[in-house]
């Protein structure tokens, strides 16, 4: 075997195991040499030339305020969706606004016929002026002059009452006829025409309140304790991805569903443009960890070991730049960003690209992003 055959061999064995790297340097030192006895300067240079040296970029750690999230996807409803129906019998006479169109609360959206009703309401109010006239006349025959008996009085006192609250119900009735809107918002749905027979009960009209909708959704339960009822939420829609919306939680729910172990929220959003519509895919964030003040470094910059997790960085000494392990504890994480309860120090460069290539003890020299991107080729 020749002396570049054996170098070659021996380089592919120094890629793999460093300790038989060492082993035989000199073995090489004396092949180079022709066997001979090798100079001090010869083994010095030698021993340079395997001092491994490795590009990394580093970020100085700093201390900064962090905010992690609880992540969600919810839906959008409207925060009232009010189906309106018949309270009275009778043909539905006309609709007083279109389909589409905006209505406020207490605005009248269709008529039910109401001849007959009306009919009978003048008839009870004529029948009801007649029993006070009884009642007002008897009553000064019996208060004033005696006259009469107490009997007579009494009767003629509850006839009028009487009459009186048959006005009253059948003008009750008389009012149903007129159907309104109990809220403000958009007549979404005609559920009958002009001219359709209706009974009690019978679906008429709906109505949805979009000035202003709700977002459900379910939380984790081991966030039972981050959530609360008066929390602000990011709402962020697909279809609207130049937009972020924040919202107020209106409610929380206090039963956990078994199925997937989360608890019901709702979160309130103005939505004056309406351009929020009812059924949209939400993606919500609320606010959990709040920080201050704590060391925060990119979540990649870390390596899991077998005890724990670890980071490197940079150190000077010997006239030169070496890498060295630091085991740390982390905190909450969120967006690639993660708190470091222990084991770094503001100030100090952390090592976050080029970690998984380098060991504790390596030689390493520090490159800007571009630099370390086209070393790797």
């Amino acid at each position: 075997m020749d002396i570049e055959t054996g170098a070659r061999t021996i380089m592919i064995y120094g890629r793999t195991n460093r300790t038989v790297w060492l082993a035989l340097a000199p073995a090489i030192a004396l092949i180079g040499s022709g066997c001979g006895p090798s100079s001090p300067a010869s083994e010095a240079e030698a021993g340079q030339e395997f001092i491994k040296t490795v590009n990394v970029e580093v970020q100085p750690v700093t201390r900064t305020d962090f905010t992690s999230y609880i992540r969600l996807t919810g839906e959008v409803e409207a925060l009232n969706d009010v189906t309106l129906s018949a309270e009275e019998s009778g043909v539905i006479e006309r609709f007083f606004v279109e389909k589409g169109n905006y209505v406020r609360s207490g605005a009248a959206l269709a008529k039910i016929r109401d001849n007959v009703l009306r009919a009978q309401v003048e008839e009870a109010m004529a029948a009801a002026e007649l029993a006070r006239e009884r009642y007002e006349r008897q009553r000064r025959l019996w208060e004033e002059e005696q006259i009469g008996s107490e009997i007579a009085y009494l009767e003629a006192k509850y006839q009028a009452d009487l009459q009186a609250a048959r006005v009253a119900l059948l003008s009750e009735r008389l009012r149903r006829t007129t159907i309104v809107t109990p809220i403000s918002g958009i007549f979404d749905e005609r559920y009958v025409d002009a001219g359709e027979m209706v009974a009690p009960g019978t679906p008429v009209a709906r109505v949805v309140e979009v000035d202003r909708v709700k977002v459900t959704g379910g939380v984790a339960e081991r966030f039972a304790a981050a959530v609360n009822p008066g929390d602000s939420a990011q709402i962020n829609l697909d279809v609207l991805p130049d937009e972020e919306f924040i919202g107020v939680i209106g409610y929380v729910g206090s039963v956990v569903d078994e199925r997937n172990r989360t608890f019901p929220i709702e979160i309130v959003i103005a939505n004056p443009g309406r351009a929020i519509k009812p059924k949209m895919v939400a993606s919500v964030e609320i606010a959990n960890d709040r920080l201050q003040d704590v060391v925060v470094i990119p979540q990649d910059a870390v390596e899991r070991t077998e005890d724990g997790y670890q980071v490197f960085v940079v150190v000077e000494r010997d006239g030169g730049s070496f890498a060295e392990s630091r085991p740390v504890r982390l905190g909450p994480m969120y967006a690639n960003r993660v708190v470091i309860e222990e084991g770094l120090s503001a100030g100090e460069q952390l090592v976050v690209r080029g970690q998984q290539l380098v060991e504790a003890g390596n030689r390493v020299r520090i490159v800007s992003p571009a630099e370390f991107q086209a070393s790797r080729g």
